[in-house]
């Protein structure tokens, strides 16, 4: 049918523009036929699935995905969208930043240090250090380095060129290079003859207009050739006769040799001139420009196969060493100065939010700060929270960090939770009158929602006032003088 026939519940950003949310209640709507559809916060979301019975509704949400963190004040179970702030910091920002890390570090491996690759190695070798500078100090020590350092194993190819070819391998592919190479050079001698033969076709030319006693034109005809006389157009026209001669007789030598297909009995010595002592300087200039595909064929190479070892360990130099890289690429989200970015932490946004609220609100909210996000699964970040809370909270004052169960997926289960609980209510469904009525940028507000703000167009003067304004000024304007005075 084309539609979509049951309710959808949607996530949406923090403070999503109305706009946003009118194209995309449109197209439900009126594409889809959906019956009805709600709007929520993922992060929320996940919120309202973590909560237990002992918490209480109000906290600071701290959610961290994959293009940037948001600091949400909870309050009462309703989200304070005037005071939300977010970074625009994540895990993609911190995979790009080890990759350059990474590639500074290994310039041979350039390629293979791919921006998949980082973010693996985010995931399973990097952990947020509680002290980012006492923890650097830390990896100044030998010992330690030998113990935290992580190498990871990039893919190679363990073939080393002719080491594993045995003696009658190697003759045959001499023999394809050889044979490859006489062909090369039985093109170029044939392209060389067919442009030997027309030039001596138009020497010969001139010169049966000598004989015919055309003078007027082979004196033209010398010109275009920038000759002088009689004489030197005889002796190219010897030159060339000779030349194409010698061309031809290369090139029967060529093929029988190709026919008879002769092998070269010492292979550390081969013959790759079939041609003797009558080789051009073509053919030497072709050997010189395909020299590297003869690399095998070196005196080095006589050896036996056996005793060719590489030089180095090629698994051990396709690796790499994970060091202090493990704490710098999550610690941007702490401090993006590391990467150059103008913007505050997360201790930093946290500490502005809650200034933001009166002291008594401040220790409501501190008593629930909740971490959610696919990039909050770092080990160690719970107790860097709790150590920056620590530092900027007053004096014996108390609070409390929790994690989300499982950051990624807790906010689908919070969506499948709501939705489970209010399919029969009305509260939080935008129905099809409703969007009918007041327009696609609609939202009813719930627990994990946004806060609606509707559009507010400024009123437009009447026009019976703009009309009559002229006049009084035309009345004022034509009274008494002194009254003007």
């Amino acid at each position: 049918q084309g539609c979509v026939d049951h309710p959808i519940v949607l996530t949406e950003a923090v403070c999503n523009p109305l706009y946003s949310r009118q194209m995309m209640s449109e197209l439900l709507f009126e594409c889809y036929q959906v019956p009805k559809v709600s709007y929520g916060v993922d992060s929320l979301y996940s919120f309202y699935h973590n909560r237990r019975q002992s918490w209480p509704c109000s906290g600071l949400v701290i959610s961290s995905g994959y293009q940037c963190t948001h600091v949400l004040p909870v309050l009462d179970g309703r989200l304070d969208a005037k005071n939300c702030k977010r970074i625009n910091l994540g895990g993609c920002q911190a995979a790009v930043y080890l990759q350059r890390l990474l590639q500074l570090k290994y310039p041979g491996h350039f390629a293979a240090i791919t921006l998949s690759r980082m973010e693996e190695i985010l995931h399973e070798h990097s952990y947020i250090a509680e002290d980012y500078t006492e923890e650097l100090q830390k990896w100044r020590s030998p010992e330690y380095y030998e113990l935290n350092m992580h190498k990871m194993q990039l893919p190679f190819s363990n073939k080393l060129l002719g080491s594993t070819l045995t003696s009658e391998e190697k003759q045959e592919r001499r023999q394809q290079q050889l044979r490859r190479l006489q062909e090369l050079n039985a093109r170029r001698r044939e392209e060389k003859l067919q442009l030997d033969q027309e030039r001596l076709d138009r020497l010969l030319y001139v010169q049966e207009l000598l004989e015919d006693g055309q003078m007027d034109q082979f004196h033209k005809a010398l010109v275009e050739l920038n000759m002088d006389s009689a004489e030197e157009l005889q002796s190219y026209i010897n030159k060339l006769s000779l030349s194409v001669e010698q061309t031809k007789q290369k090139i029967l030598q060529a093929e029988v040799n190709i026919e008879v297909d002769v092998v070269d009995s010492k292979p550390e010595t081969p013959d790759l001139d079939p041609l003797g002592s009558e080789q051009s300087l073509e053919d030497v200039e072709s050997i010189n420009e395909f020299e590297p595909l003869f690399a095998e064929e070196q005196p080095e190479v006589e050896k036996p196969v056996a005793a060719v070892q590489p030089v180095f360990n090629l698994a051990e130099y396709h690796q790499l060493f994970l060091g202090t890289e493990r704490i710098r690429a999550p610690e941007i989200v702490f401090q993006p100065s590391l990467i150059g970015e103008d913007q505050a932490g997360i201790a930093e946004t946290m500490q502005y939010v809650l200034e933001r609220y009166p002291k008594e609100q401040q220790a409501i909210l501190v008593q629930n700060v909740f971490l959610t996000g696919g990039n909050t699964m770092y080990p160690g970040l719970k107790a860097r929270v709790q150590k920056e809370l620590l530092e900027m909270r007053p004096f014996q004052s108390s609070f409390q960090v929790h994690l989300a169960s499982s950051p990624v997926l807790d906010a689908w289960y919070g969506a499948r939770d709501w939705a489970v609980e209010h399919m029969t209510r009305e509260e939080g469904w935008i129905t099809r009158k409703d969007y009918e009525e007041k327009g696609g940028e609609y939202l009813k507000e719930h627990c994990a929602s946004n806060v609606y703000v509707p559009i507010r167009l400024p009123k437009q003067a009447p026009r019976t006032a703009e009309g009559l304004a002229p006049s009084r000024a035309l009345t004022s304007s034509t009274g008494n003088p002194c009254e003007q005075a």
